[in-house]
């Protein structure tokens, strides 16, 4: 018995054809959103074309585009060098997995790291060095869930399977490891909520006046000394 296996050569490549423009226009659509976005938010871009052939962090975001649609055509091992080529160009690590809203805008964006678990809402803002990480303890979930409009400062780390509710900032430096609520400002190590709905929580605290972890432990040990000290006398 002869089995003959026909393919309709023209038909299948008329559906690649198509599946390639459907993407295409998707992605230009979402690279003109991401450049009116940032024109809107940075003072310093001065032109579409500027932002568009000059912002490392959209050019990773545009990478991330493409590995995450790789990614999730079981194409692993290309979406990874896709990651791995942005990573090298813009110095932004982002997991192919990693899901991203809308208009996300990495500033400066040198050494952003975002895991593979991490989800980021619409209308975010991220700054240099910031790390959406894992701590190392959990499995599967690993990652932060980032809201809507949310604003990470340069170097604050985010880390474990925890979530930053809407509309919330996060200030430099700090290290979240609990989950932020809604509409609130957390800084410090480790953070801490200072304002919530427009309400400040602590007076002395802002995203300025950080208090110094390590002044505080060297107080603590000057304390401890003298308490030694007056004992010992």
């Amino acid at each position: 018995m002869k089995v003959v296996f026909t393919i309709n050569t023209d038909t299948d490549l008329n559906e690649i054809i198509n599946k390639v423009k459907k993407f295409s226009k998707k992605v230009a659509k979402e690279v003109s959103e991401d450049v009116a976005s940032i024109r809107e938010r940075d003072p310093a871009a001065r032109s579409n074309a500027e932002v568009l052939l000059l912002y490392p962090g959209l050019h990773a975001v545009i990478s991330h585009r493409i590995a995450h649609f790789l990614y999730h055509k079981g194409h692993y091992f290309i979406a990874r060098t896709v990651s791995q080529a942005a990573r090298s160009l813009t110095g932004i690590e982002i997991h192919p997995a990693a899901k991203i809203g809308k208009a996300l805008f990495i500033d400066h964006g040198s050494a952003v790291v975002i895991g593979e678990t991490a989800e980021i809402g619409d209308n975010c803002t991220i700054y240099q060095s910031v790390t959406l990480g894992g701590t190392g303890k959990h499995t599967g979930k690993r990652h932060p869930t980032i809201g809507n409009n949310v604003m990470i400062g340069a170097g604050a780390k985010v880390l474990g399977p925890i979530v930053v509710g809407n509309n919330s900032k996060i200030a430099a430096g700090a290290v979240v490891l609990k989950d932020i609520p809604e509409n609130s400002t957390a800084v410090g190590i480790p953070a801490k909520v200072i304002k919530l709905d427009n309400t400040r929580i602590e007076n002395n605290l802002d995203q300025v006046n950080i208090p110094d972890p390590v002044a505080q432990e060297l107080c603590i040990l000057k304390q401890k000394i003298a308490e030694l000290e007056a004992k010992i006398k």
